[in-house]
């Protein structure tokens, strides 16, 4: 099957009526985008089709000669159980309705019924089908504990192993039509996360991001929709919208938690009905692009406090994934510091420089408010003014020794009053220096140069109180 149509399994229209099977294929692909269809009007080669194609969902008439629907829908339960039915009967009868369903059709609709209703089901069978292939594809990941396809994550730098749960995660829901929310702070990769999940869609179709923050509704309609020659003053001619720009690809939106309401409204809608009117249009164009969205926001907490709608933020979170800090995963840092050494070196036109051994210590003692982003930018400023073979690490202390303590405080939610003011016994100057010190030489890994940095003292200071607390504990007790 082609993987850039929807769905990525096939969709199989059985009927007689060669009119019914054509007028069936244009309200499904008009009303709801559904190409991957295939028909067939002799009931004896429905079960060859199962065995020779990846077929999802059949949808099957009732009464037709050599093969009745309800023999088939029996052989097809048999052989195929995880292919959906949906009945489509000429007939209105409750009897016929109850029997198909004991046999095990997904749902049955009556082919007078209004076309809304019908499509309706037949998107409920595919969000069911998908649904299933995802908890399938998370219990193989479980028990592989790899990927299939770690070449789309290349472009992410990491050992850490809630991030390779993540890969894991992303890889599963891939291929499906829901939306993908990625949350996590400025700065952590969350396009990134976007680019591996667009390519593992298979789409042929583009990626296009949109950064949303500060669009007003009108802007960000104009922006998504697009809008026909002459919708409003200035409109000389018509222009396509970022929606019709990824068509058969994917839209990323991202810090959609800036959005304002009326445009949460615009995205709810867009999401729901799948489709969309351009700025001075009366006629309904197609989403046909996978949406990814991506906030640096707390959006349960935006809901909760009616600033986000809670309908929108219940529609995006179907596929949600939160990437870890930076400060979260620490591991990373070498990896990340070799890698940002060698891409900067190579785009300033210099040789890689050698780093400090105490350079990964010293940056895992700073919470990195800008995340991995932040960690690119010291990097290539250091490699910007690089001279000798080692690389210097001044530009590191400088910026970690102006706004290094305040990130720290932030990252481990110290509280704001007196760290003693409920200590029943108050520690002494001294216990509380070599408390002090204790929990600087641990943050710099045993590094006192880093260590007396991040007490705000010198290095000989700081070896002197370490000789003097040594010769406390050595010395005899009285």
């Amino acid at each position: 099957m082609n993987s850039s149509l929807y769905p990525h399994f096939g969709v199989l229209l059985v009927d007689d009526e060669p009119a019914w099977l054509r007028s069936l294929s244009l309200t499904l692909e008009r009303s709801a985008g559904i190409a991957n269809i295939i028909t067939c009007q002799d009931s004896r080669q429905v079960m060859d089709l199962l065995d020779l194609h990846e077929i999802g969902l059949v949808l099957l008439d009732l009464t037709m000669p050599h093969l009745a629907g309800d023999e088939l829908l029996s052989m097809i339960a048999e052989r195929h159980p995880e292919t959906a039915v949906i009945i489509i009967s000429g007939m209105n009868q409750i009897e016929s309705a109850v029997n198909c369903m004991k046999l095990g059709a997904f749902d049955y609709f009556v082919k007078t019924v209004e076309e809304d209703r019908l499509v309706s089901g037949v998107l409920r069978a595919i969000r069911m089908l998908e649904l299933e292939r995802q908890n399938r594809e998370m219990s193989s990941r479980m028990l592989s504990g790899g990927l299939k396809h770690p070449e789309a994550f290349s472009g992410i730098v990491t050992g850490d192993r809630n991030m390779h749960t993540i890969f894991s995660y992303i890889e599963a829901v891939s291929l499906s039509s829901e939306p993908l929310l990625i949350i996590g702070e400025s700065g952590v990769g969350k396009e990134l996360i976007a680019k591996a999940a667009h390519t593992l869609s298979g789409c042929s179709g583009q990626l296009v991001a949109v950064n949303v923050a500060g669009l007003d509704d009108t802007v960000f309609a104009d922006t998504l929709f697009g809008h026909t020659r002459g919708a409003f003053t200035g409109a000389d001619q018509a222009r396509r919208g970022m929606i019709e720009e990824a068509a058969d690809g994917t839209l990323f939106l991202d810090e959609i938690g800036d959005l304002s309401i009326a445009s949460q409204v615009k995205l709810l809608r867009l999401l729901q009905e799948g489709e969309y009117f351009p700025l001075g249009s009366d006629r309904p164009k197609r989403l046909k692009a996978r949406v990814i969205v991506a906030t640096h926001q707390d959006l349960a907490q935006k809901q909760a406090a009616g600033t986000f709608r809670r309908d929108l933020y219940y529609r995006l979170c179907i596929h949600l994934v939160q990437v870890p800090p930076l400060r979260e995963r620490k591991g990373d840092l070498p990896l990340l510091l070799d890698h940002f050494l060698e891409e900067s070196a190579r785009a300033l036109g210099k040789k890689k420089p050698t780093p400090p051994r105490e350079l990964a210590d010293l940056l895992a003692t700073y919470a990195f408010p800008g995340n991995i982003r932040e960690l690119k930018a010291m990097i290539y400023n250091a490699v910007s003014i690089h001279r000798d073979r080692v690389l210097s690490m001044e530009t590191f202390l400088k910026t970690i020794g102006k706004t290094g303590d305040k990130p720290a405080v932030s990252a481990l939610k110290t509280p704001e009053r007196n760290l003693y003011s409920e200590l029943e016994r108050l520690p002494t100057f001294g216990e509380a220096a070599e408390l002090l010190v204790e929990e600087a030489m641990c943050r710099a890994n045993g590094n006192q140069t880093i260590a007396a940095r991040l007490l705000g003292i010198s290095q000989p200071a700081l070896s002197k109180r370490l000789k003097l607390s040594r010769n406390v504990q050595t010395s005899p007790q009285s």
